[in-house]
């Protein structure tokens, strides 16, 4: 669950960033997909770590 709503988060923020800079709708694309893949990864990472702490290993 915490890589989709990283996703999410990060594709939002992503296109207000580029929106911010003045870009267009492509931009805001671009912006929303690398922040997407960005945030994607690190709830990955948090999801991976809350498993492991939660087993007890």
């Amino acid at each position: 669950m915490a890589p989709l709503i990283g996703m999410v988060f990060g594709a939002l923020l992503g296109a207000v960033v580029a929106k911010r800079k003045g870009g267009n709708r492509l931009d805001m694309a671009q912006y929303g997909g690398g922040f997407a893949i960005i945030f994607g990864l690190l709830g990955l990472f948090v999801a991976i770590y809350l498993a492991r702490a939660a087993a007890g290993a």
